[in-house]
């Protein structure tokens, strides 16, 4: 076998990798993971702010519109992860940034989001973060359909923002119809930007829907607002009962396949009774109560665990129980030794040890 350049150097850097070298002149310069530098951070509404975010080496800038990014950052010696959807275009290159490629997730601070509340609120540019390659299927096709429909509310615009971001970029938008639900004007996400595409193209509508004067939005309000709304490949994002309802509504109307809808929250039906999570691999182990995810347990113990989604979507984080119970979160569903599990959605239900 021929060595490669970096098995030469490290002979020359033992005990130490190239890497550790490379990091030093730059924390982005990793091949051992996917790291960025943020670079900018934007307030969007009052709860709520941009990241603009240099990945390293390595990163798929040719990731498709509607994906999400898994986003790491260390607060008090701990990593913490979450889950972001890209509001860039993929390639995008901020005009301001010297022809860097770069990419932005937008956050919304939740009352009982720890990290969330640290990205909108307490975190300074220039902060080194991890970063997980793109993924998730909500997503728009190529060539984009000729009518389409999007029904958000609250952060739920984040990923339908990159899809119309990519359209307006290529200078191609389909005949859109964007209904957008927000309790006042202040709190609409990209407000001034849709205002914008409305008046750019005579094809796209966004009806802002303020639920403060207006009251909640629901599925019946389309035959009075968009009669055509069958005709329409449709993508929704928002809280779970909103989505629960339109999925009820595209159900009995016979157009179940033509609906796509991206969840943000975790539903739970059943809590578990907690337990000691021992982690064969690394022999840690942690006492976790019932509401706590398998995943969860792993990260507060320094464990590191593939995930993607973490609401139990994607499947990135299957793990095996050999040892033990537990339960999923959203069904109640208990499972045992043997069985494979999504540690995003698990809890232990008693003692169990648990293989990655």
């Amino acid at each position: 076998m021929v060595p490669t350049m970096r098995d030469m150097a490290a002979r020359f850097t033992t005990p130490l990798l190239p890497d550790d070298y490379l990091q030093l002149f730059n924390p982005l310069w990793s091949a051992r993971e996917l790291r960025g530098r943020i670079v900018e951070v934007r307030r969007e509404t009052a709860d709520s702010a941009t990241l603009v975010i240099r990945p390293g080496w390595g990163f798929d800038f040719a990731f498709t519109p509607g994906q999400y990014v898994g986003v790491g950052v260390l607060v008090d010696g701990r990593w913490h992860w979450r889950s972001y959807s890209l509001t860039c275009p993929p390639g995008w290159i901020h005009p301001g940034r010297r022809g860097a490629r770069l990419i932005s997730i937008t956050v919304k601070a939740m009352p009982e989001g720890f990290l969330s509340r640290h990205l909108v609120t307490g975190i300074p540019a220039g902060t080194i973060v991890r970063l997980a390659a793109p993924q998730g299927g909500f997503v728009l096709p190529e060539p984009p359909p000729a009518k389409m429909l999007f029904l958000t509310a609250g952060s739920g615009v984040t990923p339908i923002m990159g899809m119309l971001r990519t359209m307006d970029r290529r200078g191609a938008m389909s005949d859109v119809v964007h209904i957008h639900s927000a309790r006042a004007e202040a709190d609409v996400l990209f407000g001034p930007e849709l205002r914008g595409l409305d008046r750019k193209y005579a094809n796209f509508t966004s009806h802002l829907h303020l639920t403060e004067e207006l009251g909640r939005f629901t599925p019946a309000d389309l035959d009075r607002l968009y009669p055509d709304w069958r005709d329409r490949e449709t993508w929704a994002c928002g809280p779970l009962p909103m989505l629960e309802e339109i999925e009820n509504h595209w159900e009995d109307a016979g157009l179940g396949d033509r609906l796509r809808t991206e969840r943000f929250e975790l539903e739970t039906s059943a809590i578990g009774e907690g337990g000691r999570v021992t982690f064969a691999d690394s022999g840690r182990t942690v006492e976790a109560d019932g509401a706590t995810t398998v995943l969860q347990a792993a990260e507060g113990v320094g464990v590191p665990m593939s995930f993607g989604c973490r609401v139990g979507i994607c499947q990135t984080c299957v793990v095996t129980v050999t040892e033990g119970h537990v339960r999923d979160l959203r069904t109640g569903l208990e499972h045992r030794a043997g069985d494979k599990v999504q540690s995003c959605v698990c809890a232990p239900a008693g003692d169990c040890t648990i293989v990655a």
